[in-house]
Order: C-alpha cells, then structure tokens, then sequence
C-alpha cells in the first residue's frame, strides 16, 4: 500500500540536546531503581474491561509478593468505583507498613481534593500531580501560555500542601510529572517543576518525586537519556528530588529509554509488569528488572515464579503474554534450530562440568531456572531442528547420552517423523520413535531376551546360555566367546545364521546411585555393507549390553525399526 504523503514533508526529526559533554554514555547502572508499578492505574485504564474489586486486589498481593514497594493503586476522581476500591483498600489492612500506595490526579482543586480523601487512613501515601508542558498541549489542547500552564502546577502544588496539612496522621510524598516532558522544551520543564518545588519546599530528608515521562516516545533513547541528563544537571536543589521515569512504547523502545534513563541519573522506573498501558504500552518492569539480574545486579523483585505471575497478569488483564515475550514468553527459552539446539546442548553440558556458577550457555542469557522453568522445553523438535535436539530430549526425559554416530543414524527417522506427522514433535513422540527404530518394544522386533546366564569354560571362554524368544516363541540358546558380547554374538551367528560384526560400543549408566538403570549402545555392519545400531537398557548393565546385541539383531534381520507415525 502506497505512503499518502511524502514523509519528508509531513514529519520532522527530533531535535538533538545540546548536551556535548554528556556523562550517560559511560556509565554502567549498578544498583536497582526504586520501583512503581502502575500496573492499578495505567495498566487498568488500558483495558477494555477494567479490573474489578477481586481482580485488582489479586493484583495488588501479587505486587507486594513479588516485591514492588511502592503502587499506584488507581485514579481517585475517575469514578466512584476506583474511589471506592482506593479507599477500601487503604483501610482493609492489606497494605503492609513497608509498602507505600500512590493515586494520580490531575491539576484540578476538586481532583485533588477527592484524592486526599481516598487515602484517608494511609500509613503512607503518595499524591502524584501533573499538568501537560509541552507547546503541543498548551497550543493545541489548552490553548495557554507558558505562564497560564505554569500556574496551573502552582496552584496545584499548593493544595497538595494544603490537603496533606488536614492530615497529620499520614506520612505524605508528593510526586510532580511535567507530562508530556518527552516532547517538551527543556528549560520550561525545569521552570515548572522548580516553581513547584519552592512551593512544596522538599528537603534532602524528604524529597519530591519528579516524573519525567515520554507520554509519547519521539524520538530514540539516547535523546531521551540526554533529556534526563540535562534536566539532572541543571535542576536546582538537586538532591531534594527523586527522579522517576515513566517510558511509553511508542517506538517500540520503552525499555532501552528506562534503562539509558538510569545511567543519566534518574532515581526511580514506573511500569507495568509486562509493560501494559495505554496505546503501544509502558515500560516493561519484568524486562528491566531481569535485564540487571542477568548483568549481576539484584534487582530486588522476585520473579522466581515468573508463571506464576504470568498466570496472574494474564487472568487480571485479560491480555495474554506474547510467546515471544523477553523472560516471560513461552518459548523464549526454546530452541528449534537445529545449530541453536547443537550450541544449547554443548553448553548445558560444559556447565555441568564447571567449578562455579557462572552461567555461560549459548542462546539463553539468563538460566530458566531461575525463573522456575526447568529444562525440559528449552529444546523442542520440529522439521527444522537437527540431531541436538532429539538427543537433549532423550537425555533430559530418559537420561540416554545417544553417541555421536548414533545420533547421527537417529537423526534420519526423527526426520522422517517429523515430515509425516507435519508437527512439532514432543518429548513422548520421540520416545516412541526411538523405541520403535531399535525395537526396544515387542510388537516390531523379531529377537527378544527372556533370560540368560554366564558361565566361565575351562579354557577361559565365556558361556551364553539363554531363553530368547523368536517371532513369539521361545528357544533355549548357547554360544562361546572370549567375553559376554563375543559370546553373544557367537549365538546369534551359530543359530539363526545372522553373521554382523560390532564396530563400537559404549555404556553409561542412567542416573546416580545404587538403584541406577543402564544403557548400552552398539554400532553393528554386515559383509554386505550395511550396518546400524543396537540399544539395550536394563537395570544390569551386562544385561543391557546382551539387550542391545538383540536390538542390532534385529536391525539387521529386517532393517531399522521406523514405521510410520
């Protein structure tokens, strides 16, 4: 579909910062932001259905359990019933003493005051005010002055003042957003927010809250993190602020803009847990919050049961999580490729053999198990995944460490399986079909062990002795070798004709412990070039090994075992 304009005419680039000597850049964030989630207010209001009463407040124990400090728990003046939540919540008892509920309202005295009278009661509360700076909003939306929007954040910082006076009996903050701060010109932002703080007259020991949103993200991060830097440098009476971020995701980009944001000397992140909010959402707390996990940082929020907040987000909001998701989607920790499967497997592996416990697996930045998921859908198999990842299932759900050439020869039917089923194939699908190929089952296999002794002739040879069943039948056999396989395969050659040499063999055991089972593997080949492998598993590994001549019997009396699926 055609542009209906010429974009050079219609749009205009976002002015740069004249910020030369900028700070951000080389800076690292080393230790986690103060947190809100705005998950009650913002995250509800974006919604077509708005949470009720039981939804929010399993919103809310959720928040506390993970760890948020400090929640916006709703709009006061929106209506009657985010009135009446804010206020039951705040009497019910559930707000614990180190957790502090925040409501947003506009610059107007009646908002204001309907505010203050939600969070009677409160420990602890923050009023967060705000008015639109931005010469958009003053010269389309109000049609205003810089001095008229000035005073309208005058005014309303005085009743904050005012309001919080009436009640001695509450610990009040206040918090102050030049809203639309993202798109508006930086010297009168900071004139706005300093007249409001000489009206408020915060201190080092008790701070305002300054939000510097991007209600609309214009432009790429790094401007924003100069807007922030700038605004830091030249704020007076820096330190009796605390400066808080609120990122939208306009252009897709909200977290990047938190994150630079921090290194540009911001003090706090407001978002929604799975970044929902208005229009293209807000910034994502899970994302930056894991993103400092991964880097060594403790975020402090608690996400080690990450479906189970998914499970309550998703219910809650009504949205589901996108698959895709960073740390929360279903299969951000799953591999089809068969390369990606191939450098997952190796690295999972050389972990196991480390002497500490840093995390250095290819594909996966952060270890699933941290965030309660185990390993067994980090590798899922379909038409596109390769030998690693058949051999990652079979070893995490049977405990077989599948030799390479073994691998190699299984790869072909999982192939198969999976062009004929045209499906991704799970873990009991390759089972079956790993059973199937080396006949470790009845149905497909003609030579199948019942039981057997050993025995030691006089001139050192071993005996084989044993009941195999044949096409259903049983038959007591016996051959002589210099050890169990030779002896083995001496019967099968004397007695049913099938003369197959082992080219290799190998055996490990399935699990720790004296109870362990055991898998043996042997590779076979016949004169007339063709060749397979056996697999035996049993609770012996001798009995194994025998089990696994059977199954590379098998394999060259009618070929391997795949049918179809």
């Amino acid at each position: 579909m055609p542009m209906l304009s010429d974009p050079s005419a219609k749009y205009r680039p976002f002015p740069q910062v004249n910020l030369p000597d900028r700070q951000w850049p080389t800076r690292t964030i080393t230790a986690p932001p103060r947190w809100l989630s705005t998950d009650l207010r913002d995250g509800n209001q974006s919604i077509i259905d708005p949470m009720d009463r039981a939804k929010k407040t399993r919103f809310f124990d959720l928040l506390v359990e993970v760890g948020v400090k400090e929640v916006e728990v709703g709009f006061p003046a929106a209506g009657q019933t985010e009135f009446d939540f804010i206020s039951w919540l705040v009497q019910s008892g559930k707000v614990p003493e180190d957790v502090v509920v925040q409501v947003l309202t506009q610059s107007r005295e009646d908002l204001i005051t309907r505010s203050f009278e939600s969070l009677e009661g409160a420990h602890s509360a923050i009023v967060h005010l705000y008015n639109a700076v931005s010469p958009a909003w003053r010269d389309i939306v109000f049609r205003m002055s810089r001095d008229e929007v000035r005073e309208i954040a005058v005014r309303g910082a005085q009743l904050l003042v005012d309001e919080a006076a009436k009640r001695p009996g509450t610990k009040w903050q206040f918090e102050y957003s030049p809203e639309t701060f993202s798109t508006a010109e930086l010297d009168f932002s900071l004139e706005v927010c300093e007249a409001v703080m000489n009206v408020v007259g915060p201190t080092k020991d008790w701070p305002i809250i300054l939000n510097l949103p991007a209600t609309v993200e214009a432009a790429t991060p790094n401007i924003y993190a100069d807007q922030i830097e700038y605004f830091c440098r030249n704020l007076p009476n820096r330190e009796a602020a605390v400066i808080s971020l609120h990122t939208h995701n306009d252009r897709g980009t909200g977290v990047a803009a938190a994150e630079l944001g921090l290194m540009a000397g911001a003090d706090r992140i407001e978002g929604c847990l799975f970044g929902n909010g208005e229009r293209t959402g807000n910034c994502c707390l899970v994302t930056v919050a894991l993103n400092m996990y991964t880097q060594g940082i403790d975020p402090e929020l608690d996400f080690s049961d990450i479906d189970k907040v998914i499970e309550t987000v998703e219910y809650c909001n009504e949205l589901p999580v996108h698959q895709r998701h960073p740390y929360g989607g279903e299969l951000v920790f799953t591999a089809f490729s068969g390369s990606h499967q191939d450098a997952i497997k190796k690295g999972f592996e050389a972990h196991d053999q480390q002497n500490d416990e840093q995390w250095r697996v290819p594909y996966l930045p952060i270890d699933p198990a941290d965030l309660g998921r185990d390993y067994e859908a980090v590798i899922r198999v379909n038409s596109q995944s390769g030998k690693g990842g058949f051999a990652w299932v079979l070893q995490q759900m049977q405990g077989l460490k599948l030799p390479k050439k073994l691998q190699a020869d299984f790869s072909k039917h999982v192939q198969f399986m999976a062009d004929d089923t045209g499906r991704e194939l799970n873990a009991p699908d390759i089972w079956e079909c790993f059973k199937k190929t080396y006949y470790l089952q009845v149905e497909n296999r003609k030579f199948a062990l019942v039981d057997y002794d050993e025995a030691r002739a006089a001139d050192g040879d071993k005996v084989f002795t044993g009941t195999i069943k044949v096409d259903g039948e049983e038959q007591r056999v016996s051959g002589r070798g210099k050890g169990l396989i030779s002896s083995v395969l001496a019967t099968i050659r004397e007695t049913y004709g099938l003369d197959f040499e082992v080219r290799d063999y190998s055996e490990h055991a399935l699990g720790t412990g004296v109870d362990s089972r055991a898998a043996a593997y042997i590779e076979w080949a016949l004169p007339d070039g063709r060749s397979g492998w056996g697999v035996g598993i049993d609770d012996d590994v001798a009995t194994a090994s025998v089990r696994a001549i059977l199954s590379a019997a098998n394999g060259a009396a009618h070929g391997p075992g795949t049918q179809k699926f």
